[in-house]
């Protein structure tokens, strides 16, 4: 990461408070599909700017072996610390790094049936690095099927300060061998629409988030396939939660 002063991907362990700032809402065209702007639920008086690192981010995450990888479809606004707090409130866990160890507890849990609240994901890249972050949420009790989501932070902050988490949030319907790859992978449910609105959801009802709106149009093509070979469809819609606004 880019290391200013305060850095804004690291926590700054200052308490954790939401500021209200009126603002006026932007609809400029950001990169090559003009997207517009809708509001989501949250309260009448608030308005939100649209964050200056979406006007050029990517679309799709990508493979280590440069495949596109899942649709880019959530995004946060906030520091490291208001994003971990808000997934925490939101029930979702930090998965765990991907080493031997975490590699083979979610091979053995997988098989024995048996819960892993923080399995690891495996690496995709945006804006040519690994994710900063990622976060699941556990279904049954086997890691082969979970809620999860990877963030990567945006070097460039909005006027508060404030960096971007650009997110690809999917669901893992079950273990199976890549179509692409020929290795051992999760299968994604096609509707990451579905997964989008969960965490979104998720993150509103937890009370943690100050609103959120919607970028239309960010995806032109609402249909393609994973870098394991997985199809998807969307509406076409980006996500953004604003966890904080600093005045």
């Amino acid at each position: 990461m880019a290391s200013h002063t305060p850095a804004p991907c690291s926590p700054t362990w200052a308490p954790f408070v939401c500021r209200l700032v009126a603002m006026t809402v932007v609809s400029t065209a950001m990169g090559f599909c003009s997207p517009t702007i809708t509001h989501g639920q949250q309260p009448p008086a608030q308005e939100v700017a649209a964050h200056p690192a979406l006007a050029r981010c990517p679309r799709h995450t990508t493979t280590a072996h440069g495949r596109q990888g899942d649709p880019v479809n959530v995004a946060f606004i906030g520091t490291e610390e208001e994003l971990h707090r808000t997934l925490a409130a939101a029930g979702w866990y930090a998965a765990d790094a991907v080493t031997l160890k975490t590699s083979f507890r979610i091979a053995a849990d997988v098989v024995l049936r048996k819960p892993y609240d923080h399995a690891p994901v495996s690496t995709l890249y945006i804006w040519d690095r690994p994710q900063d972050a990622a976060f699941e949420q556990p279904v049954g009790d086997s890691p082969k099927q979970r809620h999860h989501v990877r963030f990567w932070c945006s070097t460039e902050l909005d006027q508060n300060g404030e960096p971007l988490w650009l997110g690809a949030a999917t669901y893992d319907e079950r273990v199976e061998i890549s179509r692409t790859t020929g290795g051992v992978t999760h299968k994604i449910s096609a509707d990451i629409d579905k997964e989008r609105n969960k965490i979104v959801t998720d993150a509103h009802q937890s009370g943690v988030l100050t609103g959120f709106y919607w970028i239309d149009q960010f995806h032109p093509e609402r249909q393609g396939h994973n870098g394991g070979g997985d199809p998807y469809f969307t509406d076409g819609r980006l996500a953004v939660g604003v966890i904080e606004i600093r005045r």
